[in-house]
């Protein structure tokens, strides 16, 4: 863990810095977004599942609050698939579902970041503990991690855990999610954006 640190402190150092920075801004940002922003960042995550972030993103550029709301399911498909994005036909089914949810924010905002997370893993297909907390964390929530194939590959490399899981229990996720904290504490940040230090050193990126 002494060598991640000092990797991570590295980073704090470096131009990268501020990209994070200005990420976490964004992040904070939500809480005076609208229901139209979260709802847009909900089918963001339920894009990411599985799949990349980077066509999500454009995915998400490319149809806005406008195009997740009133686009049919078979259209949704198509421009999924067009953007050669994994698992078209059921990301289209989970956004034309989650569309009962377009009050989002008002849902969310009051509960404290575990129950948001609990809400989201029940009532939200396409959403499991790591998509509801990328989902909470891109709209605010600094305390939850978002344990995705980088992340625990990173947690291995380093010996935080002995292998990386092949599912992800609720049971497991919490327990992986626990032994972050240490890494929290020794920098004095929060898991929000530790999940950026950490991606970015797999992946020499600063995405959301």
């Amino acid at each position: 863990m002494k060598f991640l640190i000092n990797k991570i402190k590295i980073v704090q150092q470096s131009l990268v810095e501020s990209q994070i920075k200005n990420r976490i801004q964004e992040f904070q940002s939500f809480k005076d977004k609208s229901n139209e922003d979260w709802f847009s960042e909900l089918c963001f995550c339920i894009l990411t599942a599985n799949a990349k972030a980077k066509t999500s993103l454009v995915l998400q550029q490319t149809l806005g609050y406008q195009g997740f709301t009133i686009t049919s399911q078979e259209t949704l498909t198509k421009i999924i698939k067009d953007h050669k994005h994994r698992f078209h036909n059921n990301k289209a089914k989970y956004i034309i579902q989650a569309r009962k949810f377009t009050n989002i924010k008002e849902i969310i905002i009051n509960k404290d970041a575990k129950q948001a997370r609990e809400w989201l893993v029940q009532n939200i297909k396409g959403l499991g503990y790591k998509e509801a907390s990328h989902f909470l964390r891109n709209t605010g929530t600094t305390s939850l991690a978002i344990l995705d194939r980088h992340i625990l590959n990173l947690m291995v490399d380093h010996k935080i855990i002995n292998e990386k899981p092949k599912t992800l229990t609720k049971k497991k996720y919490l327990e992986i999610e626990q032994k972050l904290l240490p890494l929290c504490t020794k920098l004095n940040i929060n898991q929000s954006k530790l999940d950026l230090y950490l991606w970015y050193l797999k992946t020499n990126k600063v995405l959301k």
